[in-house]
């Protein structure tokens, strides 16, 4: 079991992490359409369509490396008081409530409009020569993928949470703030509270 959930882990982590250089390729095209249009009074055709496809790319593809990071926003200052049982069952009632019908639906309904803009050959009409839309709207069935699998293996931790009264492992990269802010601030209180202990005991010594 645990390693079929890394597994899908793993795959929403591809993912999510090859589709995060759109950061990098967004920040490069308005910095040049910014750079042409108020140093060189030449602006660009076709830096508009290509933004909004990069955001939007890198939003909708990267929610699945998201959820697998349990990275979402949610009432922390209530959740995290909870017990881990109440925490899984409240999670997974909100799984199978709305965000499976949500994945489902996207899935769906993304499939279709993908479909019908694939058949028009639809091409943007923000710009003249606009580039075609189709392969941007087949991300939205593909992320509707993404997130349903991630969704089963969240559903699946719950209910491991619920039977053992812990919640299983999971991949980690990346560290809140706040959380590395609380672990140092731990370190320091553990290696001050050594340093009070041995001072005692060498003066005891004495």
């Amino acid at each position: 079991m645990g390693r079929l959930l890394f597994m899908i882990d793993r795959i929403s982590t591809l993912v999510g992490k090859a589709f995060s250089w759109c950061v990098l390729a967004l920040t490069l095209v308005v910095s040049y359409e910014v750079l042409m249009r108020y140093a060189l009074g030449a602006p660009t055709s076709w830096a508009y369509d290509t933004s909004y496809m990069l955001y939007g790319a890198l939003f909708v593809m990267c929610g699945a490396y998201l959820l697998s990071r349990n990275g979402h926003v949610r009432g922390d200052f209530l959740y995290r008081m909870w017990p881990p049982r109440v925490q899984a069952g409240v999670d997974l009632a909100l799984y199978l409530l709305f965000f499976f019908p949500a994945a489902v639906t996207l899935i769906y309904s993304g499939w279709n409009f993908f479909d019908l803009s694939w058949r028009m050959n639809e091409h943007s009409s923000f710009t003249p020569d606009g580039p075609p839309i189709y392969p941007f709207k087949g991300l939205i069935p593909a992320a509707g993928v993404l997130l349903l699998l991630q969704g089963l293996v969240e559903a699946a931790r719950c209910i491991v949470c619920l039977r053992t009264g812990s919640w299983p492992p999971r991949l980690h990269d990346v560290v809140e703030l706040e959380e590395e802010m609380l672990r140092r601030h731990a370190i320091a209180d553990d290696s001050d509270r050594m340093a009070h202990e041995h001072t005692e005991t060498s003066g005891g010594l004495r």
